[in-house]
């Protein structure tokens, strides 16, 4: 992706973090059947360099092809985003000469994909990826609160899906090419137009990453 430096974000925590606060990702493959995009949602493991990516998807799906032939994926996990007014900036009442632009974060992953066919295995990614949801409500829901042969059921319909990441790569748009009195006005209209309290608090952070 376009990646100019003032956005560039390396950090692996970082990028992890992101994933694991967004896991409905975009996978992407091409094979014989062309370019194909799913949207599917991730577990993140920390192993290896880099991570690997978990998912379970419909056997009926296309894709499950081209991810079975073993060609390299792309993973887009999309962050917060918002649409950013030129009426926030101080630099607007100054001299105008400001546009509209758009902020957000995200992570693009790549690997090699392997597709898993092991009931157990795909028993296992389901919890975790359930567990990872549930896990803040009061009365979490889990896989083993539904009939056990129904799962098994749902099971055979799906496969198992694992990417071990040999690239990662972040762009964080936060506004880090604006003074320091533009993005605190962004920060500020943000919050006060209940736009992304999200997004406000990564620009807030980058402004002051920039100022230390």
């Amino acid at each position: 992706m376009y990646l100019p430096n003032v956005f560039r974000e390396d950090n692996l925590e970082t990028l992890h973090a992101l994933i694991r606060a967004h896991p409905l990702a975009t996978l992407i493959t091409a094979g014989s059947g062309g370019l194909l995009a799913n949207l599917l949602p991730f577990t993140l493991v920390d192993e290896g360099e880099r991570g690997i990516l978990r998912a379970h998807s419909a056997r009926a799906n296309d894709q499950v092809n081209a991810l079975s032939s073993g060609a390299e994926t792309l993973i887009v996990f999309q962050g917060p985003e918002s649409y950013i007014t030129p009426s926030w900036y101080v630099s607007k009442q100054e001299h105008g000469r400001v546009v509209p632009t758009w902020n957000y974060a995200v992570v693009q992953a790549r690997g090699t994909p392997r597709t898993i066919d092991d009931p157990e295995w795909i028993r296992a990614q389901i919890t975790e990826l359930t567990a990872t949801q549930e896990q803040k409500r009061s009365e979490a829901w889990s896989v083993s609160d539904a009939p056990g042969p129904f799962i098994a059921g749902q099971i055979k319909a799906i496969i198992g899906i694992e990417i071990p990441i040999s690239t990662i790569e972040g762009k964080w748009k936060v506004s880090q090419n604006r003074s320091a009195a533009d993005q605190q006005g962004v920060e500020k209209g943000l919050r006060e137009e209940g736009v992304s309290e999200e997004m406000a608090r990564l620009v807030a952070q980058r402004g002051a990453r920039r100022q230390e």
